[in-house]
């Protein structure tokens, strides 16, 4: 009874987010209005540090991590009143792009680069210590995103080697990697990679099914598996590419169907028209967003317990969608990289100068 109750409960307060969240800008101009009236907006929380969050892992409302450069992990369990420096020791020099949090004491980050540069490391305890689990020996591979299906099982993606994308899997938590067989992933394109831009390039949704966002070739594509990582077939995206600073930088997929789809050109002199995309049959099919957000789009969320309702993150601002990725909308002129959300209705969004906030309303 109290689980009906509660399940009945989050729904209903996700609904009424929604729709406040749907409301026009004006219902929200007077700056007397009850706070029940007000928009929601991002609450900007000091993380103490300048460095650039490009790695986020939203827990709940009141736990979140953020992974970033210079080495950077942090971590509160107030809800962003205190950020704890649980950056690994002697870690200065790794680039931090990704962060996959299991609770407040369990998580597995992700450094990226050329060869030894890309790594995986894990705690078990809040960040107090850490340990190694991958080093990458491989010269020509460059790591970007890793994603889990549930506490055991996850993937790290690294850009293609010897003309295939590079799959890593782990069935232990983090602990242990292998480099799973290229034999079921299609060939990549000339200039193909992914983007390292908010551990959002490879996501997973359900016990088995993963997507990878690729960018640089000649199409945007998202690369599907319904195996855990062992056999991939893509589709092509209508989000431009043709260029190294164009493609799809983020994904979100709500159930194994349902997804989302953001990216552009990075490039702030360059316009990026077609900046989203979304797909109703697990990726096999790519349709343009009729309103697109206005520019470049690196991180997307939808929002928890919602069909129809997401956020997409960038630099030059925050877009929300209300209909499943059609349209989007601006809440928020803010610069930010990455966002996530959780079941307890909390959002969670990080980039650059040390900049993360959480939504309010």
């Amino acid at each position: 009874m109290r689980r009906t109750s509660r399940t009945t409960a989050v729904g209903a307060c996700a609904v009424a987010l929604a729709a406040v969240l749907a409301a026009p800008a004006q219902a929200y101009e007077s700056a007397s209005a009850p706070a029940e009236q007000r928009a929601p907006h991002w609450e900007l929380k000091d993380s103490g540090t300048d460095v650039r969050f490009r790695g986020l892992s939203a827990v709940g409302r009141d736990t979140a991590w953020l992974a970033g450069s210079k080495g950077t992990v942090l971590r509160t369990t107030d809800g962003g009143a205190h950020w704890q420096n649980i950056s690994p020791p002697g870690a200065g020099d790794l680039e931090f792009r990704d962060v996959e949090a299991f609770d407040a004491r369990r998580a597995v980050a992700l450094a990226i680069g050329e060869g030894e540069a890309s790594r995986v490391l894990r705690t078990d305890d809040g960040g107090a210590t850490w340990t190694e689990s991958f080093r990458n020996t491989d010269a020509k591979a460059f790591y970007d995103c890793l994603t889990f299906f549930d506490r055991r099982h996850g993937l790290a993606m690294s850009d293609p080697v010897d003309g295939k994308f590079r799959i890593l899997s782990t069935s232990d938590g983090g602990r242990s990697w292998t480099v799973l067989p290229s034999a079921g992933m299609p060939a990549a394109e000339d200039g193909e990679a992914g983007f390292a831009a908010s551990g959002q390039c490879l996501v997973a949704s359900g016990p088995r099914d993963a997507w990878l966002a690729t960018g640089g070739g000649a199409h945007a594509r998202v690369l599907h598996s319904a195996d855990r990582g062992l056999t991939w077939t893509a589709a092509e995206t209508p989000v431009p590419a043709g260029d190294p600073a164009r493609g799809v930088f983020a994904l979100a997929f709500r159930d194994r169907t349902h997804g989302l789809a953001v990216g552009g050109d990075y490039r702030a002199d360059q316009a990026s028209p077609k900046a989203a995309a979304l797909t109703p049959d697990g990726g096999r099919t790519w349709t343009s967003a009729g309103r697109p957000p206005p520019a470049y789009r690196s991180g997307v969320a939808w929002l928890p317990h919602s069909r129809t309702a997401a956020l997409a993150v960038g630099p030059t601002g925050t877009d929300l969608t209300t209909d499943g990725g059609r349209s989007w909308r601006t809440l928020d002129t803010g610069s930010y990289d990455t966002v996530d959300c959780t079941a307890d209705l909390a959002c969670w969004a990080s980039g650059e100068k040390g900049r993360v906030a959480r939504l309010e309303h």
